[in-house]
C-alpha cells in the first residue's frame, strides 16, 4: 500500500493547489516570510505562557516537554467533512451497540462473528459490567477517532479512542492560538468554530444523567492529580465547562450517592466525567491498592445512581485486536456496509498470521493490542536491524500481545519551515459526543504532525506536533 504516490492534502499529487487550500495560499503568498517567523515564536510563546504541556514516560523521570504547534492549518472541505460524518457516526453507535451486547446477551458471539475468547479472555472486559444498564444506554460518552487520508476522500480508521479520549484540549488552544493571531483568516475562508466544544461537552453529559437527577444535573471531572499526563486537560476541562475538578480523596458515598467535598458539606454528583482508568476506579471492586478512585463507587453506578462517563469496560472497544473486527461489527449492528475503512490487519496470536509478519517485519507497523501513544510499537520500514531482531523476539515469546498492519501512504500537510512550506505526515482524532439525544461531532479535531522528515509517528512523546484543523462551510 505504500507504493502508491503520497497525497498533499494541498496540492494533491501533483502541482494543482486544491480547492480548500485556495484562499489560504493566496493570502500566505502575499504574507512577509519574516512576520510569519515571528508569529510562530509567538504562538509558540503563547503555548507555554497556557502551561500547554505533556509528560514523556520512560526514562528515569517524566519528562515535561511543551507541544511542537505549527501555524499552518490543515483544511478539509465542508463536502469533505460531512460524508466523513457520516461515516464516524455510523461506527461510533456500532461501538456503542457492540458494548452493550458484550455486556448482556453476546449475540455477536453467538452468530460467529467474534470468537468468544476475544471478550472473555480480554483484560479489558470487566465482568463486574454484565448486566448493567448505563444510563440512556450510552457507553461511550466521548469518543477519539484516529484517522489516516490516503487520497482526496480517501480514509481509513486507524484505530478507536473510546475509553479516555485525550487531546481536545490541543484542539481548543491550536484554534484560539490562530484565532488570536491571524483573526482576518477565518472570515476570509469561512472556518466552521469548535470553541463551543465544552458547553456542549456539558451539555452532552447532563442528558446523560440517571433517572431521578435534578433538572440541572452536577457535573465533574474526576482526575488520577498533578502528575498524570494530561492533568493539564483535565483542568482545561473542567474549567471551561464550569464544573468541579475533582480528586478520588474528594469524593465518598454518602447515603447511597457519591458525593463531593465542598465547603457546605457533600453535595451529589450525578455525572462523573472520569480520566482514571477502570482498574484505579473502585478499590472495592477492583485494584484494592489503589487512592485514585472513590471506595463504592461501583455499587452506586450499578444501582443507577450515578454516571461515570465514559462506563466503566469500554476499553474493550480500544483493543487493536477487536478493531481488526470491526467490519463486523459495524455491518452486525447497522445491518450496512462500513463507510469507513480498516486498515488490514494480521492478530499475531494466528499462527498463519504470526508467521507472515515475521516473514515481513521490515515492511509493516506492529502495535501493541492495549498500547498508545505511541509507546510500545515498530515502524518496519524505519527501523534498523538491531530494533528488528529485538522485536522479533518479543513477538516470539507474546504473539497475542501484537497485531501488524501494513505501512499506508499517510497525506501529507505542509508545515511552516525555514525554507517555506514543507510537507510532513499528519492524522486526525475528530471528537465525538453521545448522548440520547444523538451523536454531535466538533468540525475539525486534532490534527497531530510528525515534524521530522518522512517520519510517519505523529504521537507528540514521539516527536509529533499539531496545528489547526479547519473545516470549511458548505
Amino acid at each position: 500500500m505504500t507504493d502508491r504516490p503520497v497525497f498533499d492534502e494541498m496540492w494533491g499529487t501533483g502541482e494543482t493547489l486544491r480547492e480548500p487550500y485556495r484562499k489560504f495560499h493566496d493570502w500566505f503568498s502575499a504574507e512577509d516570510p519574516a512576520r510569519l517567523r515571528a508569529k510562530q515564536r509567538e504562538a509558540e510563546e503563547l503555548f507555554r505562557l497556557s502551561g500547554i504541556t505533556f509528560n514523556v514516560y520512560g526514562r528515569a523521570e517524566a519528562e515535561e516537554r511543551l507541544i511542537p504547534f505549527d501555524i499552518i492549518p490543515r483544511i478539509i472541505g465542508g463536502a469533505e467533512w460531512n460524508k466523513l460524518c457520516k461515516g464516524i457516526e455510523q461506527r461510533v453507535r456500532a461501538i456503542n451497540s457492540f458494548l452493550y451486547d458484550v455486556y448482556h446477551k453476546q449475540e455477536i458471539v453467538k452468530a460467529g462473528r467474534i470468537p468468544e475468547a476475544m471478550i472473555s479472555g480480554n483484560e479489558a472486559f470487566l465482568p463486574q459490567m454484565i448486566g448493567v444498564e448505563p444510563p440512556g444506554g450510552i457507553y461511550t460518552h466521548i469518543v477519539g477517532i484516529d484517522l489516516v487520508c490516503t487520497g482526496p476522500g480517501e480514509f481509513f480508521v486507524l484505530e478507536d479512542n473510546a475509553r479516555t479520549p485525550s487531546g481536545v484540549s490541543y484542539m481548543l488552544e491550536n484554534r484560539e492560538t490562530m484565532l488570536q493571531m491571524f483573526p482576518e483568516l477565518f472570515s476570509q475562508n469561512r472556518v466552521q468554530p469548535v470553541q463551543n466544544y465544552p458547553a456542549l461537552l456539558n451539555q452532552s453529559l447532563s442528558d446523560c444523567a440517571p433517572a431521578g437527577a435534578a433538572d440541572t444535573p452536577v457535573v465533574a471531572v474526576l482526575t488520577p492529580g498533578i502528575y498524570n499526563s494530561a492533568y493539564f486537560e483535565h483542568s482545561f476541562l473542567a474549567d471551561q465547562m464550569g464544573v468541579e475538578l475533582v480528586e478520588g480523596q474528594d469524593l465518598r458515598v454518602v447515603d447511597g450517592r457519591v458525593a463531593m467535598r465542598t465547603t457546605d458539606g457533600y453535595k451529589p454528583i450525578d455525572v462523573l466525567y472520569r480520566r482514571v482508568d477502570d482498574d484505579f476506579l473502585d478499590p472495592l471492586n477492583f485494584n484494592p491498592d489503589s487512592t485514585l478512585g472513590v471506595p463504592g463507587i461501583m455499587d452506586v453506578y450499578r444501582a443507577g445512581g450515578i454516571t461515570i462517563a465514559n462506563a466503566p469496560g469500554t476499553g474493550i472497544a480500544d483493543d487493536k485486536a477487536i478493531y481488526s473486527y470491526m467490519p463486523d461489527i459495524v455491518e452486525f449492528y447497522t445491518g450496512e456496509r462500513p463507510l469507513l475503512k480498516n486498515v488490514p490487519t494480521w492478530r499475531c496470536s494466528d499462527r498463519e498470521s504470526l508467521s507472515h509478519v515475521l516473514d515481513n517485519l521490515g515492511d509493516l507497523v506492529v502495535k501493541e493490542v492495549h498500547g498508545s501513544g505511541g509507546y510500545g510499537m515498530l515502524v518496519g520500514p524505519a527501523a534498523g536491524k538491531t530494533e528488528l531482531r529485538e522485536f522479533r523476539k518479543k513477538l516470539e515469546a507474546k504473539p497475542r500481545n501484537y497485531i501488524a498492519q501494513p505501512t499506508l501512504a499517510l497525506s501529507t500537510c505542509p508545515i511552516f519551515s525555514r525554507t517555506g512550506l514543507t510537507p510532513r505526515h499528519v492524522d486526525l482524532r475528530p471528537f465525538v459526543l453521545f448522548s440520547p439525544k444523538g451523536v454531535t461531532i466538533t468540525p475539525g479535531g486534532l490534527t497531530r504532525v510528525a515534524l521530522k522528515k518522512g517520519s510517519l509517528v505523529v504521537n507528540s512523546s514521539q516527536g509529533g506536533g499539531t496545528k489547526d484543523t479547519w473545516v470549511l462551510e458548505d
